[in-house]
């Protein structure tokens, strides 16, 4: 199966409400930059943390069988992830569009969801993706980790986190690539220049937020 790209979407170029992913290492930023993207394009962002954590706690049927395998230590299995995030992109609010934050981690999810939007007629617009150079954002992290006081967060179990990051995230980031999705930015420096390079990014792709 092919990845949909934008070309393959009628509805790219519109003004408003956008389909979009954005990716990121831990230490990057990305939520600050979920955020603002979100309210720049009036969409929500859809985290499946967030999900996750709301299902537990209203104890929903999903919500039971996430928290008992998390419970028991497992991974979260794709059909669950997919059958969670399907529920929350069915809510009137992201009929217009959303940022997907933290989905799709596996291949597999990545070639659900582009069947879950094709069947809407819809595909995505873009793959948002920061990029920021491992050594400074080790070097942030320690610091942060320092400031608060987090002695057992030590620039190791740092780079061991960014080095799984990569390791799992490589292949989606091929996939995304390969169908034209990928916007890549640089996700160092002062937060506003970020969200002027994500947006001007996106504007180039005839991405523009509703006045």
């Amino acid at each position: 199966m092919t990845l949909r790209g934008p070309q393959d979407d009628a509805l790219h170029g519109h003004q408003g409400g956008a389909r979009l992913l954005i990716v990121g290492p831990p230490g990057a930023g990305k939520g600050t930059q979920a955020a603002r993207i979100s309210d720049r394009f009036g969409i929500p962002t859809i985290s499946t943390g967030d999900i996750f954590r709301k299902n537990i706690a209203d104890q929903t049927d999903l919500g039971k069988q996430v928290k008992a395998i998390v419970d028991s230590g497992d991974y979260v299995p794709d059909s669950l992830t997919n059958a969670l995030v399907t529920d929350r992109l069915n809510e009137a609010d992201a009929a217009g569009g959303f940022l997907l934050d933290g989905y799709p981690r596996t291949t597999d999810q990545v070639r659900y969801l582009d069947e879950r939007l094709a069947s809407h007629g819809h595909s995505l617009d873009a793959v948002i993706r920061l990029v920021a150079n491992q050594d400074e954002i080790v070097r942030r992290l320690s610091q942060r980790a320092i400031d608060q006081g987090r002695v057992d967060d030590s620039a190791e179990s740092i780079r061991h986190r960014q080095d799984v990051y990569i390791r799992e995230t490589a292949p989606l980031i091929e996939m995304f690539r390969a169908s034209g999705l990928l916007i890549e930015v640089d996700g160092l420096g002062e937060i506003d220049e970020v969200t002027g390079r994500i947006f001007e990014a996106l504007a180039a792709r005839g991405l523009n937020a509703a006045a």
